[in-house]
């Protein structure tokens, strides 16, 4: 007759090997499956106009995976070896005034041209700061990434009436692509020593991947998170 406590013993240590293969698999099986699913999507697009000549997949008996990804990143860089002269530049002009006097056309091309101008070009400062802002109500403190601030009517209209004011970002858990872009006091914004990465880490998994505390370090006074904001110190105080 079997031992109870030893069945017992046997089953938990079954679960606890599955627990951690769930840990383990889990990550690399998501990661691929998504990576598998950008580069079918983007084949999906771009092999139906490639040159059936110029295309594997009429050779092979199989479908290459992936194929369409290249091609598509070849075209793109070299649109942009393109327009980096004179001639391409001229047509990549031109190309802008005829959009641009397009009634529908113009407002979304010129509003995603612009996005994505500054989004590349301010790439190295793009979220590079992390801090904790006051919301949805008092005592509730949400995480918000902060890039550097570029001065607009709205900076303009809140300064005059309410002080110094930054945009923030504030994400939504999990999906931290969405959120809500807040212009707040500037003093009422907590920096953080943690890094985007780890802040992202924290709300994606809802709090349960926290980042190791960061050693203490001896910041100077003038070490902000933006001018104007105060230390972690001051905060406390």
């Amino acid at each position: 007759m079997s031992d109870p406590a030893l069945s017992l013993s046997a089953m938990t240590r079954l679960r606890n090997y599955f627990l951690t293969g769930v840990v383990i698999t889990a990550p690399v099986a998501i990661t691929a499956y998504l990576a598998w699913s950008f580069v079918r999507w983007v084949d999906s697009w771009v092999k139906p106009y490639i040159p059936s000549v110029y295309n594997p997949d009429n050779y092979l008996p199989f479908a290459v995976p992936g194929f369409g990804l290249i091609v598509a990143l070849v075209m793109i860089t070299l649109v942009g070896f393109l327009t980096a002269n004179i001639v391409g530049r001229s047509i990549v002009s031109y190309g802008d005034r005829v959009l641009n006097r397009m009634p529908l056309v113009r407002t979304i091309y010129s509003g995603l041209k612009q996005i994505f101008e500054t989004v590349l070009a301010n790439r190295q400062e793009l979220f590079n700061k992390v801090g904790l802002f006051e919301y949805p109500r008092r005592g509730a403190w949400s995480i918000v990434f902060i890039a550097k601030q570029q001065e607009s009517e709205i900076n303009e209209k809140l300064d005059a009436r309410h002080g110094r004011t930054i945009a923030v970002f504030r994400p939504i858990t999990p999906n931290v692509t969405t959120g809500y872009l807040l212009y707040v006091p500037e003093e009422d914004v907590i920096p953080l020593d943690m890094s985007v990465e780890d802040a992202a880490k924290i709300l994606i998994s809802g709090g349960l991947v926290t980042p190791e505390p960061p050693e203490k370090l001896a910041l100077p006074p003038e070490a902000t998170l933006v001018e104007g904001v105060p230390t972690r110190s001051e905060a406390a105080e």
